[in-house]
């Protein structure tokens, strides 16, 4: 696994204010949660930004190279526990890490990958992506950016169930192995109702009834004399 390093600097003044001035200067506050504890910290906000716009920092062991000042510089492994964007702009305003060890197994959810298309699809059906992350538990240094799966034996009317994956050694699949992926359903006709042909005006039903009874009045007026 690819390591991500993220260099960042303990914070020393906190508050609305401070973390306004911090952002007008493309930095962003954050917090690294860790054994009962909080530090408050700061990193570039284009660097954070682009690693959890691209979907891999929401699930990636994290290295953050930390400056605590007179303390030195120290690594910390580190997952995104949570961030907060703006409303409207979709701007990374703040990120919540959380330090963990890399001796002790974690449960972190990953996104599943649909590396091949179902073959039901190619013969007219409607494929519904029901599951895109799974659960699972393993060491921080085995987390899989993503688990990869070929759905290319499914025929319309099957489903790829979580229980069909297969993981890398030592990882444990923690979703309900029930739950369904993926399933390959058949196209539902509509039945169309016939259109009037073309140019042809469709009599409204009040003439009809009124011409039916124009009709009945006539016979009934012939039989009379």
């Amino acid at each position: 696994m690819e390591k991500i390093l993220v260099k960042a600097d303990k914070r020393t003044e906190t508050g609305k204010g401070n973390a306004r001035s911090l952002r007008r200067r493309n930095v962003l506050p954050a917090v690294m949660y860790g054994e009962g504890k909080s530090m408050p910290i700061q990193l570039d906000k284009k660097e954070m930004h682009k690693l959890i716009s691209s979907g891999v920092g929401e699930h990636a062991l994290i290295t953050l190279q930390l400056n605590e000042g007179d303390s030195g510089t120290s690594e910390r492994p580190v997952l995104v526990k949570d961030y907060q964007t703006e409303p409207v702009s979709d701007e990374l305003i703040h990120v919540d890490f959380i330090e963990i060890s890399l001796q002790k197994k974690i449960r972190i959810t990953v996104p599943v990958v649909i590396t091949r298309e179902p073959a039901g699809i190619k013969l007219g059906g409607i494929m519904q992506h029901r599951v895109r992350e799974i659960e699972v538990e393993c060491l921080p240094t085995q987390i899989p950016d993503k688990i990869e799966v070929d759905a290319g034996f499914i025929e319309i009317g099957h489903s790829l169930h979580v229980s069909d994956l297969t993981p890398q050694e030592g990882i444990k699949i923690v979703t309900d192995p029930s739950e369904v992926i993926l399933s390959v359903t058949a196209q539902k006709e509509e039945a169309v109702a016939a259109a009037p042909a073309e140019g042809a005006v469709a009599e409204p039903e009040v003439l009809k009834a009124k011409g039916k009874a124009e009709e009945e009045g006539q016979k009934k007026d012939q039989k009379e004399k």
